[in-house]
């Protein structure tokens, strides 16, 4: 299993960013008919950090995401950045040629070569 961090290209400043979560995702409920005082905390899964990215990145999101899902599985290393894993360095590098033809030098892998 190979890791590779997520780069992607900034929309305001046009330099690569990778998105990382700072603090777990907290989820409340509001009831009608009483109070509920009761909230979790969860870290978000790597795709949904992807999706949240929207608009804040030059690449589109969702296409992203599909293509990640295609060669690897998108997760938060440490339940904080965010990275792709991949079978092999085949699938990294098919996974690589096929954001390049989609997103042209907007997104970027990196690890150890």
């Amino acid at each position: 299993m190979l890791r590779a961090r997520v780069w992607l290209t900034c929309a305001a400043m046009l330099d690569p960013v990778s998105p990382v979560l700072t603090q777990p995702c907290r989820i409340g409920w509001e009831a009608q008919r009483r109070q509920v005082d009761l909230e979790i905390e969860r870290p978000l899964k790597g795709p949904e950090l992807l999706a949240r990215m929207k608009g804040w990145v030059t690449v589109d999101v969702a296409k992203a995401n599909e293509i990640f899902a295609k060669f690897g599985r998108l997760k938060l290393l440490d339940d904080r950045e965010l990275v792709v894993e991949c079978e092999g360095p085949r699938e990294l590098v098919d996974l690589e040629a096929a954001l390049a033809q989609a997103f042209g030098d907007q997104v970027s892998l990196e690890y150890d070569r």
